[in-house]
């Protein structure tokens, strides 16, 4: 496994964390085109595929915070070590069920946190080492976005992920873009034209991320 990252670093810095089990979904274009535009701005981007990694979403008894014997993984260390210094954590994932994949969903649990309790996050206690981040969520589903909200989902997605994220880990703000409907007949043109979506999202977040660089080392330290 390499060394941690630096969390002083001197350009700002993109986690990207890619939740789809294949290579060359929509969503890995996504992550692919981001992660271009990043470098394309001078600024660095990290890709986390969490399949390509095997992740591992299973929450094990001795991993929970405030629980006797806790013990952090080294492979979690790490991933929180990425966390710590990134300016800019994106999100990229399919909407199933009115939900992430469960391996995303791990990610937060083992990953996200795992320095707080439940009694922490309750008491807004959580000093978070990625506090002040800007949250970006790409997501892709098959049927359109009106029938996701017809079906409550997209509300219930944006409440429990986004908003709950932002709040209990002190971000600094958040954005949410959504793609659909997503298939096997996506257009040559239409799929030019998400991507276009990407690299405007991708350069917004690399101006957040340079305002907020400096800002982020401080209240993090």
């Amino acid at each position: 496994m390499p060394a941690p990252p630096a969390s002083a670093s001197t350009v700002p810095s993109h986690l990207v964390i890619l939740c789809h089990p294949e290579a060359h979904s929509f969503n890995a274009a996504v992550a692919a085109r981001y992660c271009d535009t990043v470098a394309e701005c001078g600024q660095k981007a990290i890709l986390r595929d969490l399949y390509a990694m095997r992740f591992d979403p299973v929450l094990r008894s001795e991993e929970r915070p405030g629980t006797r014997g806790f013990c952090q993984s080294p492979h979690v260390a790490y991933e929180m070590s990425m966390l710590a210094a990134a300016d800019v954590i994106v999100f990229v994932y399919p909407i199933w069920f009115g939900l992430p994949p469960a391996m995303l969903k791990g990610y937060v649990d083992r990953v996200l946190g795992s320095n707080f309790s439940y009694t922490e996050v309750r008491q807004r206690n959580v000093k978070s080492k990625f506090a002040g981040a800007h949250l970006l969520s790409f997501t892709s589903s098959g049927n359109p976005q009106l029938w996701l909200e017809e079906q409550g989902q997209w509300q219930s997605l944006i409440a429990v992920l986004d908003r709950f994220l932002h709040r209990v880990f002190s971000l600094g703000s958040s954005e949410h873009v959504h793609f659909s409907p997503i298939t096997d007949m996506l257009s040559e043109q239409f799929f030019q034209q998400y991507m276009a979506e990407v690299v405007q999202a991708a350069t917004k977040s690399c101006a957040i991320a340079t305002e907020a660089h400096d800002r982020n080392i401080a209240l993090r330290s």
